[in-house]
Order: C-alpha cells, then structure tokens, then sequence
C-alpha cells in the first residue's frame, strides 16, 4: 500500500519514497542547485547574499546546500555561517568538524562491534539449546 504524504513545500499529496517533499519540488530544488553551483563556477568568491540577490534564491536553500556538503565555503578566515553541530566550530560544509565527526564515526563502530559480537554470542547460545541429544541405545540400565 502507497505511503501518501503531503509536500512539506507545496503541500500536495505524493507517494512518499524517503524524501519529504514531492518529486516537482525535488526538481525545482535540483534546478536551484545548479544554477548555484554555476553562478559560483562563474563568480568564484561570492558571498552567500550576492548569491542570494542575484539567483533569487533563499540564504536558507543555500545554507542547507552547505549542511548537506553539496556546497563548502572556501577562501576567507572567520566562518560566520556553519559552525559544527557538536562542539560550535567554524567549518567550510556539512554539520560537524573533522575531529566530532571522527568521535562519532569511532562510536558508531564501537556500538555496531558490541552489538555483532552481542549478536553472535546469542547464536552460539542457541546454536547449543537447538543441537539435537541422542541416547545411546546400547547403553545397559
């Protein structure tokens, strides 16, 4: 059965298949994007209102182009716009610093370690309960 959602842009109804808005606003999304990309291309340096007044496109969409790591701010010192999510420092694109994204990347793999190693601790369990027992038949009382 189809998972019908309403588009958190637009608001019509789409079938939902993991992305929150409709596949025209997807499009619509993908066309600003380009046309960022290829004013940037174009215009190496400009800053995030220039790009906004000149595309007519919200600092909002092109601050979540950064969030996303679909864009990255380069050159200039004293990031003022993305800064990490975790600890609060200035960085060029994404929502963490190197360093925070290491530590989650490192605990991410911890906890996906404990739970294999949970996992195939609760095999062997079962694997010993599941084995079948047979009586010697030759065995005297």
């Amino acid at each position: 059965m189809p998972d019908l959602r309403n588009c958190r842009r637009c608001g019509k109804m789409f079938n939902y298949i993991g992305v929150p808005i409709c596949p025209t606003c997807v499009e619509s999304d993908e066309a600003d994007f380009k046309r960022v990309k290829e004013y940037l291309y174009q215009n190496p340096g400009a800053s995030m209102s220039e790009v906004s007044s000149v595309l007519e496109i919200s600092i909002e969409k092109i601050t979540r182009y950064l969030r996303d790591g679909r864009l990255e701010i380069v050159g200039g010192s004293g990031n003022m716009i993305l800064h990490c999510e975790s600890c609060g420092k200035s960085i060029n694109s994404g929502r963490f610093c190197d360093m925070c994204s290491n530590d989650l990347s490192k605990g991410f793999k911890s906890t996906a370690d404990q739970l294999s190693k949970s996992a195939n601790n609760s095999n062997d369990e079962t694997k010993r309960t599941a084995e079948m027992r047979f009586l010697n038949k030759n065995e005297k009382r």
